[in-house]
């Protein structure tokens, strides 16, 4: 399953900017990931500071 940044979400794009597919994008302040071009790798969640992307159910 894809990652999806929770409400957690601090806005900081330490996500977007580790992620090696670029499917992490900020929209209305917030960051969100493309389901459909992740690749689970886990690289968002390794550096951020608050743990906001979690692999979905």
């Amino acid at each position: 399953m894809a990652y999806k940044i929770t409400d957690d979400c601090i806005a900081c794009g330490a996500c977007a900017e580790e992620c090696p597919v670029s499917c992490i994008t900020e929209k209305d302040g917030k960051y969100i990931i493309n389901p459909d071009e992740c690749i689970e790798c886990g690289a968002c969640a390794d550096v951020c500071p608050v743990d906001a992307p979690k692999k979905e159910d």
